[in-house]
């Protein structure tokens, strides 16, 4: 009988802790902004700044590089969480122009808008919304000489290998490029390649080639940090809501402890009585 009791009043316990006193298993939110800077671009004597300001869209380009050739083509393209009616490809060109996709400039296909490049659509370009928001920004430059850099125009990790190759209008017979980050010579390569097999945040700059052709334009590449693994949920809870569960919880579970004493005294006790009049009837029986 102890037993039961004492196991009954173990489980209303464990009812009350977990319903009034349950943790909050939720995982902390978190707000996180990549890349967390604000972007630069230089264009001769004219420096440009544009900070993220949404994280429902982002720019996306196709081929991924910032230097291309002369009539060459690139499909810039947003991607957006939920609605993207109301995105649009926007740009700022080298001469100050601000316009969207589809006035004087590119082809609208979808959501994507496809330019046939010349050199004065030189600039940065990112995607908007009819209220102002814009997402990342990515730097495009024309170049009409004989090389360019093709390297990454959007945000490479932590931990990524990445080819930074020197591309030339018309094949010359030495293919040795000379590659520059930040104004300094890294190393030279018969290639005409430079690989980085695990890039750093401090291979983040603005790298250029050199060739006996001549030099390519500047190119600023951007390394951000990967992605943390969501956190392990943990049991948590603040000081107001223990004391708020305590005071609403504690006289049900006072009251439920009250109630299993007196039922397992009452159970005590006809157990006894019956015990008492069992021995009386025997001894009758006796008698």
């Amino acid at each position: 009988m102890e037993r039961t009791c004492l196991l009954l009043l173990l489980l209303s316990t464990l009812v009350y802790c977990s319903l009034g006193q349950g943790g909050d298993l939720s995982p902390p939110a978190s707000l996180s902004v990549s890349p967390d800077r604000s972007q630069f671009f230089e264009y001769d004597d004219q420096t440009f700044s544009l900070s993220v300001l949404s994280n429902q869209a982002s720019l996306s380009l196709s081929p991924d590089r910032s230097q291309f050739f002369e009539y060459e083509s690139v499909s810039l393209s947003c991607e957006v969480q939920g609605n993207s009616a109301r995105w649009r490809v926007v740009r700022n060109t080298t001469r100050g122009i601000l316009s969207e996709c589809h006035t004087d400039w590119g082809k609208q296909q979808g959501s994507s808008c496809n330019v046939s490049l010349t050199p004065s659509d030189s600039g940065v370009y990112w995607c908007e919304s009819g209220s102002g928001e814009h997402s990342n920004a990515v730097n495009i430059t024309v170049h009409a000489g004989p090389m360019i850099l093709e390297s990454p125009a959007l945000p490479v990790t932590e931990g990524d290998s990445v080819t930074l190759r020197c591309r030339y209008q018309e094949t010359p017979s030495d293919l040795t490029a000379v590659f520059y980050k930040d104004g300094s010579l890294i190393r030279a390569e018969t290639t005409g390649e430079m690989t980085i097999p695990a890039v750093s945040k401090s291979d983040e700059g603005l790298y250029k080639c050199y060739n006996s052709k001549g030099d390519s334009p500047e190119s600023w590449m951007t390394v951000t940090a990967p992605i943390p693994s969501p956190p392990v949920p943990v049991l948590s809870m603040s000081l107001p809501r223990l004391l708020c569960s305590l005071l609403v919880g504690s006289p049900y579970l006072l009251v439920t402890i009250i109630l299993l004493v007196k039922y397992c005294r009452s159970r005590a006790q006809g157990g006894t009585r019956k015990t008492h009049q069992d021995q009386l009837g025997d001894h009758v029986e006796e008698e």
